[in-house]
């Protein structure tokens, strides 16, 4: 297989994944999903297999399914990435070889969760990099994950992984923005062709005024067209621009998020959210990820219509609940 270098840019929506009523992989509405988000000015790539697509609750197999569509319906537009989130070693490069051979140009590589529990060493994090990077001729993307988890990168290892070979771009969730900066620096030192992508959905603007390459958020799954807005506005050094769109995102993230970061309650009330405004066919989510309260809808539809999203159906909330029967 040729080697492919992507130093990804631009913004990068972490895709949800639509399901059919059993619960398995809808295709023909993941394919329009996929052409609709690609369409947009600004994208600079698709990503699977993400927190935002339920990459937990996806079979290996699954996985590469998802990538393989998406892939096969906007390869030749802009790049997809796939995400890696496995225990083992092993069991990364495995996953790693199914997204490349799916069609996949970067591979999105998610810490063991059981360093979250354990915590790891610096060397088990080169090693983990290293033998992915050993397997697979595509570029690999570091997901940096917050600073309170014991699954955080220190500055110092990450300037280590910018040197490795197929690492080209940091998803950095820092989340504790005097690290930020640092870890920011510390790449750039390192290695200055590799890119910067924030994934701080819930205070996008505070984090793209650092001077990032872009944004890998799930947000952009659901407002695509905003968070290049926000982006360009950003590039363009317009903070008025960027504060006006950003204020936009507010109503919404709040209602989303509920001023908390992304989670799987968060992704299955962005779902009902993009179903509201008539961007997602149905909002099935799988167990044990639940959709949100009605009460939630409630709070969804009126942000989504204080935004001017909201679908044209009579009763939207109604439309959500009756999918749910």
């Amino acid at each position: 297989m040729t080697e492919r270098v992507e130093y990804f840019r631009g913004i990068l929506p972490a895709m949800q994944v639509p399901f059919n009523d059993d619960y398995s992989v809808d295709e023909a509405e993941l394919r329009r999903f996929s052409g609709w988000l690609a369409s947009h000015d600004g994208i600079g790539g698709l990503v699977t297999n993400g927190h935002t697509g339920e990459v937990f609750s996806l079979s290996a197999e699954e996985r590469a399914q998802v990538t393989r569509i998406v892939a096969d319906e906007v390869g030749r537009r802009v790049p997809v990435v796939s995400g890696i989130c496995c225990e083992s070693i092993t069991e990364a490069v495995e996953h790693a070889l199914a997204g490349e051979e799916a069609g996949a140009s970067g591979l999105l590589i998610m810490p063991p969760h059981y360093w979250l529990r354990f915590g790891m060493r610096p060397q088990n994090v080169i090693d983990h990099f290293a033998a992915v990077s050993e397997a697979v001729k595509i570029s690999l993307i570091v997901h940096i994950y917050p600073a309170w988890t014991k699954a955080s990168y220190s500055s110092e290892l990450l300037a280590e992984l910018a040197r490795l070979p197929r690492v080209t771009s940091f998803k950095v969730g820092t989340r504790e923005m005097s690290k930020y900066d640092r870890d920011i620096r510390a790449i750039r030192e390192a290695n200055p062709r590799c890119t910067v992508l924030t994934c701080h959905d819930e205070y996008a603007l505070a984090s793209m005024v650092q001077g990032v390459d872009g944004a890998l958020v799930g947000f952009a799954s659901f407002i695509p067209e905003l968070l290049v807005e926000l982006y360009e506005a950003v590039c363009a050094g317009d903070l008025n621009w960027a504060r006006g769109v950003q204020a936009k995102i507010n109503t919404l993230k709040e209602a989303v998020y509920a001023n908390d970061e992304p989670s799987s309650d968060a992704h299955a009330r962005m779902k009902s959210a993009m179903v509201l405004a008539g961007r997602l066919k149905s909002d099935l989510t799988r167990p044990p990820t639940r959709r949100p309260s009605p009460e939630q809808l409630q709070r969804i539809e009126r942000a989504l219509e204080e935004a001017g999203l909201l679908g044209v159906a009579a009763s939207p909330v109604e439309a959500v609940s009756m999918a749910a029967s």
